[in-house]
Order: C-alpha cells, then structure tokens, then sequence
C-alpha cells in the first residue's frame, strides 16, 4: 500500500508540468497532473489528495475559479490549494479565492517544494 501524499496538479504549460511533477515526485510524493480543468475535474476529485497546486491561467478556465469549487465542496474544503501564476498577484488569488498559498511564476525550487511541504505538513 502507498502511504505517499498526494498532490494534484493542474498546470497547462507541459515545461512547467513536468518540473513540478519532477520536484514533487523527488520529494516522494504522488503526483497526478493535469493540463485543464476539464480533466481535472474529471479526475482530481477521486484522488483523495493531500494538495491542490493550481495555475491560474488556463486554457479551458481559470485556477481561481476552480479553487471556488474545491473550496466548496464538502470532501475538498479541507484540502490546502496553492495557487501559481506569473501574472496574478498573493492580493488577487486570495480575495477571489480561499487558496492557503500563491507562487509567483517564476519560482524558486526550494521555495516551491518547502510551501508543498508546509501546507501538507510533511515533516522533512
């Protein structure tokens, strides 16, 4: 049985993608990934996860608005959201949304990996 974290990733740059997925999965975690919000809405939900990570620009929608949903529902209120964008500031994220964190794209791969680990409460 896998006892790791689970994070979900909903990022539509596949670079960006894959370096989360690369930093997350290094630091033993479970990561699934998605590149719009269809997707994840189709599959994040059942995942049981630890973490949301979400961008907030995408194609099919937007990270905030998602983050509305999950924030919503009674089985994903509880789970931590960070967002991510380059574009988006800490102020904007968290008055449209609840998200426990924002990361400035670009961003700092230690920093990254120390703000999942603190909203999930892995102890290093």
């Amino acid at each position: 049985m896998d006892l790791r974290m689970r994070i979900c990733v909903l990022e539509d740059n596949n670079d960006i993608r894959e370096i989360v997925e690369f930093l997350l999965e290094s630091e033993q975690y479970e990561v699934f990934s998605y590149a719009n919000v269809c997707d994840f809405m189709n599959g994040a939900l059942t995942r049981q996860a630890n973490a949301f990570v979400l961008d907030v620009m995408l194609p099919d929608g937007n990270g905030i608005e998602v983050c509305k949903v999950l924030k919503s529902l009674p089985e994903t209120m509880h789970i931590p959201v960070l967002m991510m964008s380059a574009n988006y500031s800490t102020t904007d994220a968290n008055y449209n949304c609840s998200a426990e964190d924002f990361i400035k794209k670009p961003f700092d791969i230690v920093d990254f990996v120390n703000r999942v680990d603190l909203q999930t409460g892995k102890i290093r």
